[in-house]
């Protein structure tokens, strides 16, 4: 899908076509409409394709007629029911008459600006527009990061009244979205450092302004990201101690139950013997007294498995 969007009068209309200074926004675009976009504007359709692989790396490139830059961007994907989060490569391309953005999936990163929710925003200012939407990307993976710390906090709290699997399944699988980001994170740091040498980009005083707050906001993100992975790590960490610990406690006390139950059995076993010489089997009173002398014995035991904490 394609849309055109411009800048007019201070607010973003959409339009049917593309007009000088425009932001085309291509959404999982198909190979007609990659075509016809490489053709017009001169692009490789190589180039055009690549953020439509998940695999692809930030990465900035300077080519004749136009300089793409690739990012990756937060995204949560449903599986299951639960949302997870996910990092998705986003391609922004720079030519001469328009900004080029492409993606697998709608984003909010480039949503705020369809909408009109960011202000001061001009198709037409073409490095401020791709600053802002830099800018824009990085405070969506700090927001990511809190929703991460807020859901890893509701599951440990479960997990204090039930230590499933189904827990510890979903901090797993925040951890490895704490991983995604900080790799993701990373990676755009070096497209951001890049971008701050590349003399193809017109930047003014204020655009270097910008450039500088959008490094530090990626820079925070990339700390916040080490630290919820780190608490994450260890909590992980701890319960599975706990649950190893849990696990021993029963089979100790599993052992001194087996330990008392196995003392009738073998009185009872030697006494059920059909050999001569057995204690009292002239007794009328044989029974009994083999049950009472039982009975001290299982609880002589077990007063002395409860004295070594084995109960």
């Amino acid at each position: 899908m394609i849309r055109y969007f411009i800048t007019e009068n201070g607010t973003m209309s959409e339009k049917e076509l593309a007009l000088p200074g425009s932001w085309i926004v291509m959404t999982r675009p198909g190979a007609m409409e990659i075509s016809m976009i490489a053709e017009k504007y001169r692009i490789d359709p190589d180039d055009l394709r690549a953020p439509l692989d998940e695999e692809e790396r930030s990465r900035i490139e300077v080519e004749d007629d136009y300089t793409v830059i690739v990012v990756d961007i937060p995204a949560i994907e449903e599986r299951s029911g639960t949302d997870w989060f996910v990092t998705l490569p986003l391609g922004i391309f720079i030519t001469d008459e328009v900004i080029i953005t492409v993606c697998l999936q709608d984003t909010p990163v480039l949503g705020a600006f369809m909408d009109g929710r960011v202000r001061e925003h001009y198709t037409y200012m073409k490095t401020r527009f791709i600053l802002q939407i830099l800018y824009r990307n990085a405070s969506l993976f700090l927001q990511y990061l809190r929703i991460i710390d807020k859901k890893s906090e509701l599951i440990e709290n479960s997990l204090h009244k039930s230590q499933r699997n189904k827990e510890l399944i979903e901090l797993l699988e925040l951890e490895k979205s704490l991983v995604y980001f900080t790799t993701s994170l990373k990676s755009n740091e070096m497209v951001l450092e890049k971008l701050m040498k590349i003399g193809r980009i017109k930047k003014y005083p204020e655009d270097e302004d910008l450039l500088e707050d959008v490094i530090v906001e990626n820079r925070q993100a990339i700390e916040m990201a080490n630290i919820y992975s780190g608490i994450l790590s260890g909590t992980m960490d701890a319960f599975a101690s706990v649950i190893s610990n849990n696990q021993n406690l029963v089979m100790k006390t599993l052992a001194a139950i087996t330990i008392v139950m196995s003392i009738p059995n073998i009185i009872a076993g030697l006494y059920g013997m059909n050999v001569a010489g057995i204690p009292l089997k002239d007794n009328p009173m044989a029974f009994a007294i083999v049950c009472l002398i039982t009975l001290g014995i299982v609880l002589l035991v077990t007063l002395i498995l409860k004295h070594k904490d084995m109960f």
